[in-house]
């Protein structure tokens, strides 16, 4: 077996509602918000058509990773018992989530962002279960995963236990760090050296490449560097361009940057991420 970390591409808001006195969430609207913003599960488990992610089936299968060590296709995460995630008891689920492994104990392949949901507190983890369950359930049954290497993935330094909601309460970055681990930013932008992701000497570089429809899009630079990274621009201009995909100068970000779903992150975790972002040493 295999050991390889995969870095790939927040809840303030509940802070802030909390302290406010205004703790009327519930598990299934945190959770809607976890899965529709912050972590955009849609954007690999959701089918993609000629015009874009299908959302009459939203979450029931996507996008397929043909890899060396693997062939996956995004698992349908709706309540369908017999093609989705229906018949997993939520600590099936659980497990999935932060450990990377299905009920059936076969692996998930380390595209799935396991290694970074290990700091989801426990009442996130609730909330996302709850969110999924109340789903519509849609059958689609996705092509069984052909592993030809076993993987593992390793949660990057500072990642590997949960955060509760009262070690990041008043404190900003850590807010920042937790919302920006759970979306998986350094997924992509890490940069790679020898075959594997460096998150010591490459956190926050980018320089991977993803091909598609696109074209190629490089995934940028995220570090404090005035000049190869986000240094110069304003926390407005970072959050402009996590949220509408579009740089300081106008240019358009391309996909799989998620752009299209943390367009509906709240400005209180945007400034978190970008506060914690500010914080990250500098890479060129």
């Amino acid at each position: 077996m295999t050991s390889w970390f995969v870095p790939a591409a927040a809840g303030f808001g509940l802070l802030t509602a909390l302290v406010s006195g205004a703790a009327a969430e519930t598990l299934v609207e945190r959770g809607d918000y976890l899965v529709n913003t912050v972590m955009a599960c849609g954007n690999c488990h959701t089918p993609i058509g000629p015009g874009g992610p299908d959302m009459e089936r939203a979450l029931s299968g996507g996008l397929t990773f043909d890899e060396p060590p693997f062939t996956v296709t995004a698992s349908n995460i709706t309540p369908d018992e017999a093609t989705g995630i229906g018949a997993w008891s939520d600590a099936d689920i659980k497990t999935a989530l932060v450990g990377g492994i299905r009920p059936d104990g076969t692996p998930l392949a380390p595209v799935m962002p396991y290694a970074f949901y290990k700091v989801l507190s426990p009442r996130d983890l609730d909330a996302i279960v709850a969110y999924l369950r109340s789903l519509p359930a849609v059958e689609n049954q996705v092509p069984t995963p052909d592993y030809r290497q076993i993987i593992v993935a390793k949660p990057f330094p500072g990642a590997d236990e949960p955060i509760p909601e009262a070690a990041r309460a008043g404190n900003i970055e850590t807010e920042g760090f937790y919302l920006t681990t759970i979306a998986h930013c350094m997924e992509c932008h890490t940069r790679w050296t020898d075959g594997h992701p460096d998150p010591v000497a490459g956190l926050g570089a980018g320089g991977r490449e993803f091909p598609g429809p696109w074209g190629v899009a490089v995934a940028a630079n995220i570090t404090p560097d005035p000049e190869a990274g986000i240094g110069a621009w304003s926390d407005e201009e970072i959050k402009r361009a996590i949220a509408e995909g579009v740089r300081p100068d106008g240019t358009p970000l391309k996909p799989p940057m998620g752009y299209p779903y943390y367009h509906g992150m709240t400005d209180a975790d945007l400034t978190a991420v970008v506060a914690y972002l500010r914080t990250i040493p500098t890479r060129q």
